[in-house]
């Protein structure tokens, strides 16, 4: 079993809904994101860390920037493993990563998945990798314990949503709205449905809801909904970039907001 299905089933026999925190890893600097993840790691229940990328086509301005500074500091893929590494050596805590197939593709996608779990991650989403290309992805990864998280945007047809369900492990990620990343004030009202369209079409894997959460009120809402996981990525990387010359404020301030993200997890 992995650890990220062994924190769903911890979460939902304590009635809570999983906090997901997303970084980019190496930004501002990659000799901060150990520390960052530590301070989150207090609250949240998994890490998603980004793998920069020169063409972010699924992200906002948040995390387009977030990518460039991480890129100038000298981030690439194969320190991301070294970073899971020494992260794993202070936490438990479940590691997922973010990257576009390219740099994956490059890299050597069995090579990729080897490394990833001998860093110590734990699952893998590439959001511009349709599942009719993902066998090889989805076989090298399952070799090596590691879990395929793929996306489900409010377009997604019925049968497709049945198709992706099929193919994901750890967690669904559905997409609250259509767009690109990034802070918004409300949550459309198409949560819900997702949700109940993936708990009847694959009841033993918990849907996780991301794209524009970044408030608590966010939070509480997809928690009634019915969602098992919340993912918020652009504000947590909004907090970093504010602070991103004051390492010791922006550590406050993490620890603060994730506290508050947490927190609502808990209200039902």
């Amino acid at each position: 079993m992995s650890r990220i299905r062994d924190t769903f089933l911890e979460l939902e026999r304590s009635g809570e809904c999983a906090f997901i925190a997303y970084i980019m890893a190496g930004d501002p600097d990659p000799s901060l994101t150990p520390p960052i993840v530590q301070a989150i790691a207090q609250y949240a229940d998994i890490i998603e860390l980004g793998i920069p990328f020169s063409d972010p086509i699924a992200d906002g301005k948040t995390i387009q920037a977030a990518s460039e500074r991480a890129l100038k500091a000298g981030m690439t893929p194969d320190k991301i493993f070294e970073l899971i590494a020494a992260i794993r050596k202070e936490t438990d805590i479940p590691i997922v990563v973010m990257s576009y197939y390219n740099p994956i593709l490059h890299f050597g996608i069995e090579r990729f998945m080897k490394r990833l779990s001998e860093g110590g991650g734990d699952g893998i989403i590439i959001p511009d990798l349709p599942i009719e290309e993902a066998d090889d992805v989805v076989r090298y990864a399952k070799e090596n314990g590691i879990d395929t998280i793929f996306l489900i945007a409010p377009t997604t047809p019925e049968e497709r949503i049945e198709q992706i369900c099929a193919y994901s492990s750890g967690f669904v990620y559905l997409v609250s709205l259509l767009g690109v990343t990034g802070a918004r004030e409300t949550i459309s009202g198409v949560v819900r449905t997702l949700i109940k369209s993936v708990v009847e079409k694959r009841p033993d894997i918990p849907p996780a809801v991301g794209f524009g959460v970044s408030k608590p009120k966010h939070v509480r809402e997809i928690v009634k909904s019915g969602a098992k996981g919340v993912i918020v990525g652009s504000a947590i990387v909004e907090l970093i970039a504010e602070h991103k010359d004051k390492p010791e404020v922006m550590i406050s301030a993490l620890e603060e907001f994730c506290a508050a993200l947490k927190a609502a997890t808990r209200d039902r």
